[in-house]
């Protein structure tokens, strides 16, 4: 036996080394691809706004410029009053709703929670497109029901319409961030405010509110940021109303200004690096609250407060289906306000501006390939940081490469890959116009919140696998696809669905890269409602919200049935 050992043991030494050159290898090509993909990129367009249209170096002024000119510096206080606004209203009306479902006894928990996910899934230009049926000068509401009730008019157009939008738009995401921080409160504190003769209010105020003030901050981050960085709503329902997001849009496009438009992107990203520093921080703390001595919430009885907290429920659930429906029912009238009878004519899309169908197929590719491509690329980086026990540095690099994203705003990534990839002396430029370009872009956007999921599941791994692999001799390739990849299918799901759905309704990464023949349904949006063709707009947002609920219906169905198989181990007979 030693012999035979011995016989076999340089060869097996030899394997073993290629094995580990081999995953060495592949954490340098993951720094590079995410160093060439993210961060230079990224510093071409921030040099840019240090040059004038001629690529002649003039510092600062395009900084001075912006802020002298009135308009200009008006766009950023819209920009800022009007996120600060929208994410008060977000977040508390958010916390309200998120309360009710978790620490109160009311009735349709789950259909309350599905319906407040549905804005996750419809373009943030279907929220204003919806508001001009309702709110508009021949809007549903403005005429009273077609003279049956008094008339409602509000002004939508401006940053009434935008707040509004906004608000609809970034309540789930802080709904989502309420819900878990409520989940994970601990039962002994109200046991022990009670002993102690606390009223309801002072445990809301001394209990309740400090346990989720982790959670609180964060989401108003989140939605601070998001708000700030959002195209779509302002788009469609701005008017002359500007903001930073319309401004990039207006001097790249519409003036071709690209230095102008590298100067309000740098001014656009600065929020968000900071939201994202201090989310960051928050998370490592609302993680230390955690304890094994936890014991979860119990509902006390209320019959008065759960009664106020369904109807709070019920209300705020039918006012995120308003727009829905409006929308739906507006893409099957045939002229509003004058021909009310239904029709499909406006999924034809064959006379408007939108290009027909091509653009929603076109949606199904980018986004299937942004699944499928994201999701193999976003899993293999992440364990090669989490599981890997080379070469430390480069890893770490490749950590802040890969949560970097987070703090970008999707025109920012938009316009950086014109910078980059539309150089004739960039080897890659052959991909500029293309359909990879597009994928590309939406991995890039939307990479952070994938590589925190797949990281998250495989810290959940005990590091033994790879222990006892490495002690076998076993490849790691081969414990990534039999032992790893099985055990988080759930978690690689659900960033696939992610990534689907995200590509499918996102405007701000890809409004520039797009080419004249290749255009995508939610950027279509943004045509056929330029050229007036409303109708046929809420056609296609109808289209995208079905696709999405559909998928997402998939992975419902598709996790449990993974679920059930991969956590069967864990259950003892």
């Amino acid at each position: 036996m030693e012999k035979q050992s011995a016989a076999w043991t340089p060869s097996v030494r030899r394997n073993w080394g290629e094995i580990l050159n081999l995953q060495n290898f592949l954490i340098v090509v993951l720094v590079i691809t995410l160093s060439f993909t993210i961060l230079v990129p990224l510093c071409l367009l921030f040099s840019k706004a240090f040059f004038n249209t001629n690529a002649e170096f003039i510092g600062i002024q395009n900084f001075i410029k912006y802020f002298t000119t009135p308009s200009l510096a008006q766009s950023l206080w819209n920009t800022v009053w009007v996120s600060l606004l929208s994410t008060g209203i977000a977040v508390t009306l958010a916390f309200l709703y998120a309360y009710g479902i978790s620490r109160t006894a009311i009735r349709g928990k789950a259909y309350l929670h599905y319906v407040a996910m549905l804005p996750l899934f419809e373009p943030t230009m279907m929220h204003g497109i919806a508001l001009t049926y309702l709110f508009g000068n021949q809007g549903i509401l403005t005429s009273g029901f077609f003279g049956l009730l008094p008339g409602i008019r509000i002004p939508i157009y401006g940053p009434v319409g935008i707040v509004i939008s906004e608000v609809i738009y970034l309540f789930p995401q802080a709904f989502l961030i309420f819900i878990t921080a409520l989940s994970i409160t601990d039962q002994r504190l109200y046991e022990a405010a009670e002993t102690l003769g606390a009223s309801k209010v002072r445990m809301f105020l001394t209990v309740t509110l400090p346990s989720v003030k982790y959670g609180l901050i964060s989401a108003i981050f989140v939605c601070f940021t998001a708000c700030f960085t959002d195209f779509g709503a302002p788009q469609a329902i701005g008017g002359k109303f500007n903001v930073l997001a319309t401004d990039i849009y207006k001097q790249v496009i519409g003036q071709q200004n690209m230095s102008m438009g590298a100067t309000v992107g740098i001014l656009l990203t600065i929020p968000a690096i900071i939201a994202f520093v201090v989310d960051r921080m928050v998370e490592r703390k609302q993680r230390s609250m955690l304890s094994s001595k936890s014991t979860p919430y119990r509902i006390a009885g209320g019959k008065a407060r759960d009664t106020i907290f369904q109807l709070f429920g019920v209300v705020i659930s039918i006012l995120i289906l308003i727009p829905l429906i409006t929308i739906a029912c507006a893409s099957l009238i045939k002229v509003w306000p004058y021909n009310l009878n239904f029709s499909f004519k406006h999924y034809d899309f064959s006379g408007v501006a939108g290009s027909g169908l091509d653009p929603f197929w076109t949606s199904l590719q980018v986004s299937f390939f942004t699944a499928i491509v994201g999701t193999i690329v976003t899993f293999l980086f992440a364990y090669l940081i989490e599981k890997s026990r080379h070469l430390n540095g480069l890893r770490q690099i490749g950590y802040f490469l890969s949560v970097l994203p987070l703090a970008l705003p999707g025109m920012v990534i938009g316009l950086a890959y014109i910078f980059f990839f539309n150089n004739p002396n960039n080897p890659m430029n052959w991909i500029y116009g293309s359909m990879i370009i597009l994928v590309l872009a939406n991995i890039t956007h939307f990479y952070g919140v994938p590589f925190i999921t797949a990281t998250t599941a495989l810290k959940k791994l005990d590091k033994e696998f790879e222990l006892v692999s490495e002690s076998m001799r076993v490849p790691f390739y081969k414990t990534l696809l039999k032992v790893t990849v099985p055990m988080c299918l759930p978690a690689i799901i659900e960033i696939a669905m992610y990534l689907f759905v995200n590509s499918m309704v996102t405007v701000s990464a890809v409004v520039f890269l797009r080419s004249a023949d290749l255009n995508l349904a939610a950027v279509a949006l943004v045509s056929m409602e330029d050229a007036g063709d409303v109708a046929a707009a809420a056609a296609m947002a109808v289209l995208i919200v079905i696709t999405n609920i559909i998928v997402r219906l998939l992975y419902t169905l598709l996790s449990k049935k993974v679920r059930k198989k991969t956590e069967a181990w864990q259950i003892r007979k």
